[in-house]
């Protein structure tokens, strides 16, 4: 401690640890709520307009909103969306390689843009479902290879589609919602790329909210360490 420093012990140790713990809390908490709005909204959207186009089926009597969709869709969605964006840059601390490739918001805007509109390829007519599973593969994959790029993206990727359609399998096999012409035991054989498409894309988001909210969280930090060493977060010497 230094000379002339009066303040307790006990503030002067455990301020700037709890201050460090609940701002990160409370960051954590806010890029979740954020990141499953996304994934709330992508999932009405974009479940739309395959209800629309006949792809997916739900039985009428839970077709009850002006969505056009199953209750239960979109929070799930919100959910694996806000899991997806956190467990992203979490694995790219833990690895030690923060991933730096295209990081501002026109590039995640143009990524949730390819993403939809690879899922929207879904819908194309083609000549069998081979040619419209292998063009949604290689579609899938140049979206991580232009927005992503890293093994862990792509670990994570492939992790998340084959998890997802296990599930998926799951669901239909129980009855809960079925694919017209399924080609891939219970479900559309594309459905994997969609599945890897839109994690890398959450993924992406989950990133960039994690980057930009530790821009943001470092000043309050600093500000909070201040005032738990000094009493007061201004003073002439720190400006």
């Amino acid at each position: 401690m230094a000379e002339g420093e009066t303040e307790l012990p006990g503030s002067k140790k455990c301020g700037p640890y709890i201050s460090s713990v609940t701002s990160q809390s409370v960051n954590l908490m806010i890029r979740g709520v954020v990141l499953f709005l996304i994934g709330v909204f992508l999932a009405l959207v974009l479940n739309l307009l395959q209800i629309q186009r006949n792809v997916t089926l739900f039985p009428p009597d839970v077709i009850a909103s002006i969505f056009s969709s199953a209750w239960w869709v979109p929070p799930c969605c919100g959910t694996a969306s806000a899991v997806i964006g956190l467990l992203y840059p979490c694995i790219d601390r833990h690895l030690g390689e923060p991933h730096k490739f295209k990081r501002e918001w026109s590039s995640v805007m143009r990524c949730v843009a390819v993403f939809v509109g690879i899922n929207h390829a879904s819908k194309v007519d083609f000549d069998n479902n081979i040619q419209l599973s292998l063009t949604l593969a290689a579609l899938s994959i140049g979206l991580w290879w232009t927005f992503d790029r890293s093994r862990s993206g792509f670990g994570l990727g492939v992790g998340i589609a084959f998890l997802a359609t296990v599930v998926t399998q799951l669901l239909v096999y129980n009855g809960v919602y079925q694919y017209t012409s399924p080609d891939f035991l219970y479900v559309r054989s594309w459905l994997p790329c969609i599945f890897f498409a839109g994690g890398i894309t959450m993924g992406n988001i989950g990133r960039q909210l994690a980057m930009v909210s530790r821009c943001l969280l470092f000043p309050f930090l600093y500000v909070m360490h201040e005032f738990s060493l000094n009493g007061s977060p201004l003073r002439e010497s720190n400006f």
